[in-house]
């Protein structure tokens, strides 16, 4: 009888759980059976592991074969245990050596003809089994992310006949280097973006700080160019940072090596669904907030989108992160991401425009803008109309700053928060606003004021402290002053019209 033991990895949310697969040989009539709670992808490797062996001229053995996978209670999906059960096969009955399976993992999807094709999640398994101590085979398509993970030992192989002949040390296959050159990210410029000089000032102090925005304004005022070159003002990515959200995005199987520490843009439509935009499914995959972390997640037209849908964004805007529960299982997913919302002022959308176009009764309005709800509008920390551009400003050469100047300024104010803090003013703790988000008497007084009069919850008071506290410092002032506070207070312009 035969035996062999070699490991893969599992997907459960963020975590890559280690999978022990145990092939076993024994006499009786030939059977072929995958046990461990195995999803159909995997039951079904059993027709591609016997053609892709035969096909390759090894022997497949006419014996009762178990595979186990083992733990039990964790699911098995998709086809990356296709390559651990091949090789357990060729190991149990003596066709490679099984001492050389000990140090190496395994994942990869086997075609009809042996050749490895790649699987969903390389970056995610490596990201967290690097310090197993164990070398990785993967499928060739899948070296170059799996290797961005610093102490990663990755080997790629195109066919099952290539990994065969490494493990019986014949043609060894080569560790995989991934390429450090790094070029800067190219980002659409805000400088295309003619006028609105005060929206692009919102949004460089929601990129110092971190904090959500929220734009209203007629159609064809500049909200989704802005939104689309508010990457290219955000500090450049760490390499954590980057590591993080590509582990995401290769969750979802639509990581590219080229995208590497370039800040995600997602922007999904307004008939996207709950599950869409957090995740979910009967095997939970991130969803739209997670596959922006540390990027942007755009929203526009924000009150055409179901009002069920924009609820689910009220845990993940904050706390930075998002479970997924389901009868049999439960998967975390991180959602540290960057909101930025645009939407017309009325139906038509032409509320305050120059034209005067608009006929929308206030009932009219009202109704419109109650489709976002209080305590999702009250997450957002700046709240901004863009007015229409006046067209002799279209006409006149623009005289906008480039995205590289306000990123300079940026980075500036950024660095000034992880040394003060660790952490971006829009992640502070009530304490930790307290601490560093004090104002002097004067701004103290004009925050008193500012709730009376705009009725201000708790949570908004908080807001405009931290959007005050990144202000401050983009001009590198130590304290909050009340010129802080009054420009802070400025952005809740929704509280206004409530």
């Amino acid at each position: 009888m035969g035996l062999a033991v070699l490991y893969s990895r599992g997907l459960a949310g963020m975590e890559a759980a280690q999978v022990t697969v145990e092939v076993h040989l024994a006499n009786g009539l030939p059977q072929f059976t995958i046990v461990g709670l195995p999803e159909a992808e995997v039951k079904e490797s059993k027709d591609r592991v016997r053609a892709a062996l035969q096909n390759c001229q090894f022997d497949f053995p006419a014996r009762r074969i178990t595979v186990n996978l083992a733990p039990a209670d964790l699911p098995k999906e998709s086809g990356r245990f296709d390559l651990p059960i091949a090789l357990g096969i060729l190991a149990a009955s003596g066709q490679i050596p099984v001492a050389a399976l000990d140090g190496y993992e395994f994942a990869g999807e086997l075609a009809l003809t042996g050749e490895l094709r790649p699987i969903r999640g390389a970056l995610a398994m490596t990201y967290r089994a690097a310090d197993s101590g164990r070398a990785f085979i993967l499928p060739t398509d899948n070296a170059a992310e799996a290797a961005l993970v610093d102490n990663a030992v990755v080997y790629p192989a195109r066919t099952l006949l290539e990994v065969a002949a490494h493990l019986h040390g014949q043609t060894l296959l080569t560790r995989f280097i991934p390429d450090t050159q790094s070029f800067p990210p190219r980002y659409p410029d805000m400088f295309e973006v003619k006028g609105q000089a005060q929206a692009k000032r919102a949004l460089e102090i929601a990129a110092a700080g971190g904090h959500s925005v929220l734009m209203s304004g007629p159609p064809g005022t500049g909200k989704s160019m802005l939104a689309q070159r508010f990457p290219g003002i955000l500090p450049a990515m760490t390499q954590a940072e980057a590591l993080e959200s590509a582990a995401m995005q290769s969750l979802g199987g639509n990581f590219d090596v080229s995208r590497w520490k370039v800040r995600p843009f997602r922007s999904p439509h307004h008939s996207a669904s709950a599950v869409a935009l957090v995740g979910g499914g009967s095997n939970p995959r991130p969803g739209e907030i997670s596959v922006a972390m540390h990027g942007v997640l755009f929203l526009d037209e924000l009150p055409e989108f179901d009002r069920n849908v924009l609820e689910v964004l009220r845990e993940p805007l904050e706390s930075g992160h998002i479970t997924i529960s389901r009868a049999a299982r439960r998967a975390d997913f991180k959602a540290q991401f960057q909101l930025v919302a645009a939407m017309n002022p009325c139906p038509c959308g032409y509320l305050g425009h120059y034209s005067g176009k608009c006929h929308c009764t206030p009932d009219q309005v009202a109704r419109y803008r109650s489709r976002i709800s209080g305590p999702l509008l009250d997450r957002i920390d700046i709240q901004i109309e863009v007015p229409a551009v006046p067209q002799e400003d279209l006409l006149r050469q623009s005289s906008s700053e480039t995205s590289a100047a306000i990123r300079g300024r940026v980075e500036a104010a950024r660095q000034l928060q992880l040394a003060r803090q660790g952490k971006p003013n829009a992640q502070l703790s009530v304490t930790e606003i307290d601490t560093w988000c004090a104002p002097d008497s004067q701004g103290e007084a004009l925050l008193r004021q500012s709730i009376t009069r705009l009725n201000l919850s708790a949570r908004a008071y908080h807001r405009i402290l931290k959007v005050a506290r990144s202000i401050a410092d983009l001009a590198g002032s130590k304290t909050v002053t009340g010129a802080h506070i009054a420009e802070a207070v400025q952005y809740r312009r929704m509280d206004k019209h409530s």
